[in-house]
């Protein structure tokens, strides 16, 4: 397996902060206000990154054209989540790392024109960075921010920049 990026001590506490817009309250506050968001910004795409977020979006209807999930909820295994999709990937990313192969995944789900779940063996949360940085301009990224809500990233072209700067701050490392 190689290991493109691994989270650094110092990226850890930069990376507890929202990426973009926290929307804080219960799944139906969260979801009402999610939906106005997407009235209003005509996004190309939706991608969810987490199972509650991605099971949320689902039973309101809100279909993602990527969901990446990890069986997990907090830390904690749970039995996994109803998504339907064309297509399902499964994928190795150990906590705290970002792989090639999951790079990969993201990057060819994106490609495509199928609805596309990734099941990440290990943890999913780092891969939102890469959802935003390959994501078509303007579609939002959506991601749980724990017992507080969700968050909305927009990909822009200065989110997009944001994010390669994180990204180079990582330790860049190689494992078989």
């Amino acid at each position: 397996m190689i290991i493109v990026y691994k989270l650094t001590p110092e990226m850890r506490g930069k990376l507890k902060k929202p990426l973009g817009i926290l929307i804080r309250g219960s799944f139906s506050e969260t979801i009402e206000k999610f939906n106005d968001i997407i009235g209003k910004e005509k996004s190309p795409g939706i991608i969810s990154v987490g199972d509650t977020v991605s099971q949320t979006l689902v039973k309101n209807n809100i279909l993602p054209q990527l969901s990446i999930v990890d069986n997990r909820v907090m830390r904690k295994s749970i039995k996994p989540i109803t998504l339907e999709a064309d297509e399902t990937v499964m994928i190795k990313n150990p906590p705290g790392t970002i792989t090639e192969e999951a790079l990969t995944a993201i990057q060819d789900a994106l490609e495509s024109r199928n609805r596309v779940k990734i099941i990440v063996d290990g943890e999913e949360d780092l891969l939102t960075l890469i959802a935003v940085l390959h994501a078509p301009e303007n579609t939002l990224i959506v991601y749980g921010q724990p017992r507080e809500g969700m968050v909305v990233v927009k990909a822009t072209h200065e989110k997009k920049a944001e994010v390669a700067e994180i990204l180079k701050a990582m330790a860049s490392v190689s494992k078989s």
